[in-house]
């Protein structure tokens, strides 16, 4: 099916756009007032809601009205760990009963066809797919390995420390590597599954980067974000997502075809080295959006248009909406970031 808004995808292939793409991690979520009047209509347990293809679907769409330029799947990173023994339940944050502690443990976890199993993702993408009927584009995701290790360890939220998952990557690297081969080839079925239902760009949420020493990113999240795209066979357009990575050298060594940098980052002279290799997806800083008031906003987002230049860069945050962030200034950023045109002069001069 064509698209009538290919803008996201344009950009993910480093053309340079009539304007900049933008949508936001965690768009179809708790921010949004429509988002918990649904959870309220519902009634049901998060983890059951992830379950139901017709209210996932619903709520993947919710944002459409507010102007962005992609839909992303409402799912959580923890779906695809279920069927392999390890289910987690939301009350209301990720709670697991038996967090994994040694090699037992990971050689006790389910391999499993994700067609059979998580076939209700293929039929919410199914759905969304036929509402959107080639409106704008769909976005597919999953959890990169070490951070479904992470939570798999800590058997919630790993938070600021993450003491369990950090004692085994020191005290048990072996355990450790085994856990994460075995997610990384769950994890490129999952997403080869949302291709062939239909998604038509993927993105990889390595949640916990910002945890990480240099050294650790480089042996326990790299090799495998290389082994999980390398398997999608460059299908759709990928999108590496690292919190708060600051080597973004070794992210485009990933294989992926857009990284979605953080704040720490600055996007200009990270597309003037890189903006030949892979295209990028940020940077506006998700705490800023919080509490910022709507020149702050206007000025962090004609900022990063500018630095993006139209050209291969889809307009997006440095991490996903924050639970506090009003609904006003998502729809002003959005606004914004749509309002915004750079005249092809001043990208000429910026980039001579």
């Amino acid at each position: 099916m064509k698209l009538k808004n290919d803008l996201l995808l344009r950009a993910a292939r480093r053309e340079r756009t009539e304007r900049t793409p933008v949508w936001l991690m965690r768009q179809a979520g708790r921010t949004d007032p429509a988002y918990r009047n649904l959870r309220e209509r519902a009634d049901l347990p998060l983890e059951a809601l992830f379950r139901d293809p017709a209210l996932a679907a619903e709520i993947s769409l919710l944002p459409q009205r507010l102007g962005v330029d992609a839909i992303i799947l409402f799912q959580d990173i923890l779906t695809p760990l279920a069927p392999m023994g390890a289910e987690f339940i939301f009350r209301p944050g990720p709670q697991l009963r038996e967090p994994l502690r040694d090699l037992s443990d990971v050689n006790a976890l389910n391999r499993y066809d994700v067609a059979t199993e998580l076939d209700f993702v293929a039929q919410a993408i199914g759905q969304v797919r036929s509402t959107l009927a080639g409106e704008l584009p769909l976005l597919g995701f999953a959890g990169a390995p070490l951070t479904l290790a992470f939570f798999l360890i800590e058997g919630t939220s790993p938070g600021s420390d993450a003491k369990k998952a950090h004692a085994m990557m020191r005290d048990d690297p072996a355990t450790l590597h085994r856990l994460l081969d075995q997610l990384s080839d769950m994890t490129a079925a999952y997403l080869l599954l949302q291709i062939e239902a239909g998604v038509d760009a993927v993105q990889l949420f390595e949640s916990i980067a910002d945890l990480l020493t240099p050294e650790q990113y480089r042996e326990f999240a790299h090799p495998y974000h290389v082994k999980v795209f390398s398997k999608l066979a460059q299908r759709v357009p990928t999108i590496l997502f690292a919190k708060e990575q600051p080597d973004i050298d070794l992210m485009a060594d990933s294989g992926a075809s857009v990284l979605s940098i953080g704040a720490c980052v600055d996007l200009a002279d990270a597309k003037a080295r890189l903006g030949d290799r892979v295209a990028f997806q940020g940077n506006v800083d998700n705490h800023m959006l919080v509490t910022g008031a709507p020149e702050e906003i206007d000025e962090a987002v004609v900022r990063c248009v500018r630095d993006g230049q139209h050209e291969g860069h889809i307009l997006n945050l440095s991490h996903g909406l924050l639970k506090d962030t009003p609904i006003e200034n998502v729809k002003r950023l959005i606004e914004t970031g749509k309002n915004t045109v750079i005249p092809p002069s001043t990208v000429e001069a910026a980039m001579r």
